[in-house]
């Protein structure tokens, strides 16, 4: 299949086997790698990954765009370490392949925590543009990068697994990764910061949408743990932001 499968990774041993074996029907699998310390680049070369090091230096987009200029077939298929691609979604990829239609397409996400299925709140399933053509696609934005595109959008209609987090610990060290990147966006396009609106009432109405409006509280304590973090991880935001 004329695919280049792209993987970025940084320590993703646990991971990085499964994610290649999913996609083993692509002609090319890239591996772009933030200098893991650990056995991620051994592994993804053993299961014939081309693997390229780069440091990412908080950048997704410009890693996602170094990307985008080694892969050496006309389509182009997203991945991160954590995903999967199923079997009937593998299938559905390949025809939009062979048809050859100029066209984005947008993979429903089944999101996992601590690999059981999350499907309210903040991990509900959601839509996300990995396949495309090579050609005309950029990405931008610094922590959550959007790839940008002239072409008409497609929803495929099968998904694919995304164990997101394995534990609270991951869960809380990202959270604490993204608030500062937030921070740092936020401080750069020179975000005034209202105590009352984003520091009080910002978090509350995080709370309240992903546990009551995204219907959190269907996924029992979890949902209710999860959104609790969310509003921790809201009220950092613009916190760190405050302090300053």
């Amino acid at each position: 299949m004329p695919l280049s499968v792209i993987i970025l990774t940084h320590n993703e041993q646990h991971n990085i086997a499964e994610c290649i074996q999913s996609v083993d029907f692509a002609d090319e699998i890239l591996v772009i790698d933030d200098y893991s310390t650990d056995n991620t680049v051994k592994i993804a070369r053993e299961l014939n990954a081309t693997v390229i090091e780069r440091a990412l230096n908080g950048d997704f987009a410009a890693q996602r765009n170094f990307a985008l200029s080694h892969a050496t077939h006309d389509w182009v298929l997203f991945l991160d370490a954590d995903e999967r691609i199923t079997e009937p979604l593998a299938q559905e990829i390949k025809q939009v392949i062979q048809n050859n239609q100029q066209i984005a397409c947008k993979i429903r996400r089944l999101n996992h925590f601590q690999h059981r299925p999350v499907r309210h709140g903040t991990l509900k399933p959601d839509f996300v543009t990995r396949l495309f053509p090579k050609n005309g696609v950029q990405y931008v934005g610094q922590v959550h990068e959007s790839p940008q595109h002239a072409y008409p959008t497609q929803n495929l209609k099968h998904s694919m697994l995304h164990f997101t987090y394995e534990s609270w610990q991951q869960y809380l060290h990202k959270l604490n990764q993204y608030a500062t990147l937030s921070a740092v966006r936020y401080r750069t396009q020179n975000k005034r910061v209202s105590f009352l609106k984003d520091i009080v009432l910002r978090p509350l109405w995080a709370f309240l949408r992903v546990y009551v409006f995204h219907l959190g509280f269907l996924d029992g304590k979890v949902g209710y743990l999860l959104a609790v973090n969310h509003y921790f991880y809201t009220l950092q935001k613009y916190q760190r932001l405050y302090d300053e």
